[in-house]
């Protein structure tokens, strides 16, 4: 048996029971059960219909996310996120550059590595080497005053870990940034890589080895055998092309606002809905969510 999930951004709830019944009546889907009104519902399927993608692309147009999955084992056990550009609204590499003055040429080196245009690891010492001499001061005034977290992180977070969940921020990011957003969201740990310091300025070097795609695999195979769960009971969150090894081996792997690269080799692809799109594709309803 399969699932189909339709979901809009909670902002401005556009689903309405029209879409749905169209594509339910079309798909011979069972009764629609709502998750949120305007924002979220689903439908039984008997079998994976041919023509997913070309309904998924027509409900682009109207602001809608679809998305087919098998109903057993939807709800996980282990939350992997990103960070940058997922689980808060910046990069945070992008406004560090942009207090030391290179923020176009860090921002379009973080653009073309996020789309797979270059090596992770290599765009990532190119950007920290832009940066040497800035002040350690600047990395807490980048935390006060230009990080922001993306709408429903909170819930997303909370819910999982209410139901019984662990949560893991892993970042290709730094542990600067991930310590303070891990303990906003509320994630039970995270992992980052480090910036090198020297009299109170920024050397232009990260700590090696560097964290990049591989890593956050190893840190999602090493955090399920801890807890004792397989891959398939694993939600895995992100956006860009070092989260794609974690988004292909965890059981739900949940490509969020990604760029179009990354999106393009996801089963599970979330445009228009916020953070809380992973819960309602796990079938929770917005009265089962924590942490508000």
């Amino acid at each position: 048996m399969y699932v189909a999930t339709l979901l809009t951004a909670p902002a401005t709830p556009r689903l309405d029971g029209a879409t749905v019944d169209a594509v339910r009546n079309a798909w011979g889907g069972g009764t629609a059960l709502w998750l949120a009104p305007g924002i979220a519902a689903e439908f039984p399927l008997e079998r994976l219909p041919d023509n997913r993608w070309d309904v998924w692309e027509s409900l682009q147009a109207l602001g809608v996310d679809l998305a087919v999955q098998e109903t057993a084992g939807r709800r996980k056990k282990l939350l992997i996120a990103d960070m940058d550009s997922t689980m808060i609204e910046q990069e945070c590499i992008d406004e560090l550059a942009a207090l030391a003055g290179v923020g176009p040429r860090v921002a379009e080196i973080t653009l073309r590595a996020m789309n797979g245009e270059l090596d992770f690891e290599a765009a990532l010492r190119e950007r920290v080497g832009l940066l040497e001499g800035l002040p350690e001061s600047a990395v807490a005034e980048v935390l006060a005053e230009r990080i922001t977290c993306a709408p429903g992180g909170r819930s997303l977070v909370h819910t999982m870990k209410a139901k019984g969940g662990h949560t893991v921020l892993v970042s290709g990011g730094f542990t600067a940034f991930t310590g303070p957003v891990a303990a906003r969201l509320g994630f039970d740990e995270a992992r980052a890589n480090r910036l090198l310091i020297e009299a109170g300025r920024l050397t232009g070097r990260v700590a090696e080895p560097i964290l990049g795609r591989e890593a956050k695999m190893a840190a999602l195979r090493e955090v399920s055998a801890r807890l004792g769960i397989g891959h398939e009971e694993v939600l895995a969150v992100g956006d860009g092309a070092n989260d794609l090894g974690m988004l292909h081996l965890a059981g739900m792997g949940v490509a969020l606002h990604a760029k179009p690269s990354v999106a393009a080799e996801c089963e599970l692809r979330v445009i228009h809905g916020d953070l809380t799109a992973p819960l309602y594709l796990q079938g929770y309803a917005r009265s089962e969510f924590a942490g508000g």
